[in-house]
């Protein structure tokens, strides 16, 4: 198990590097379209903002947090109409991040061993929540670094994602309205960047004798499971009924299926 204090830490770092990549653009940067359709660069930065927002409230006042979904005045624009809300100017936006998702993480750090957090459509132990908060940083990150046409490194950061990935394998399923599968998948990553702390070359989730089994990049799989990348252009490898199925909805967050992207063959044609 991953010890909280490591996710805070990576959640940390996975932030500093986004701020990093926003905090010197011009105004009319800000306002670059990025994959997402409709989203601005601002719109990433305030979408990232909302959520840190409503994960703090969750940890610290479950009743404002389950007030703030059941009134809010559009279920199914919540998500567009959080980063509306939150949209403003770098110079205010940037502060505002800033100070959300440290409150966040002294929040989260602060949460009585064993307790779950409210969710949309779900609880979740602090651990999971950094875990989500990773995954969706690094994901709009990745949005924000697409709309600069920029590269960022991989990093052993991804391995909260990829474990993620591997643990929404049934979800993935039931968001898309499809049976629940009943068999296990194998899944074997190329790990990224291996560090002293983290020098596995080969990250692996599953039981060893499954049938089914997806093997790749670690980066890949976690573009996939946050749909960052249309499975056409990833190098990943499905065996098996059920591995070759997830490939085609998984998805790492809560709620509805996303629209995915489009082949890149297909979006320059």
């Amino acid at each position: 198990m991953v010890d909280l204090t490591e996710l805070l830490t990576d959640l940390a770092a996975e932030s500093a590097e986004l701020d990093a990549l926003v905090a010197p653009l011009s105004p009319a940067e800000w306002a670059r379209s990025t994959p997402a359709p409709g989203w601005t660069i601002g719109h990433q930065i305030a979408h990232l903002a909302w959520t840190d927002h409503a994960a703090q409230l969750a940890a610290t006042d479950a009743d404002a947090f389950y007030a703030s979904v059941t009134t809010a005045p559009d279920p199914a624009r919540l998500v567009d109409a959080g980063a509306e809300a939150f949209l403003a100017p770098a110079a205010e936006l940037l502060p505002r991040w800033r100070a959300g998702r440290t409150a966040l993480a002294a929040a989260l750090a602060a949460t009585p061993t064993g307790e779950k957090l409210p969710w949309y459509g779900t609880t979740m132990s602090p651990a999971s929540m950094a875990t989500a908060r990773i995954m969706e940083t690094w994901a709009h990150g990745t949005d924000v670094a697409d709309a600069l046409e920029v590269t960022r490194p991989a990093t052993a950061r991804l391995r909260h994602i990829a474990h993620l990935g591997f643990r929404t394998l049934r979800h993935s399923f039931a968001a898309h309205g499809r049976p629940l599968p009943t068999g296990s998948v194998r899944v074997e990553l190329t790990a990224p960047q291996p560090t002293a702390e983290h020098a596995d070359a080969t990250w692996v989730y599953g039981p060893a004798d499954a049938a089914d089994r997806v093997t790749g990049p670690a980066l890949d799989f976690c573009l996939l499971v946050t749909q960052r990348r249309n499975r056409a252009d990833l190098a990943l490898t499905a065996t098996g009924p059920v591995a070759e199925a997830w490939l085609d909805v998984a998805q790492a967050f809560a709620g509805p299926p996303g629209a995915g992207r489009v082949p890149t063959a297909q979006a320059t044609a």
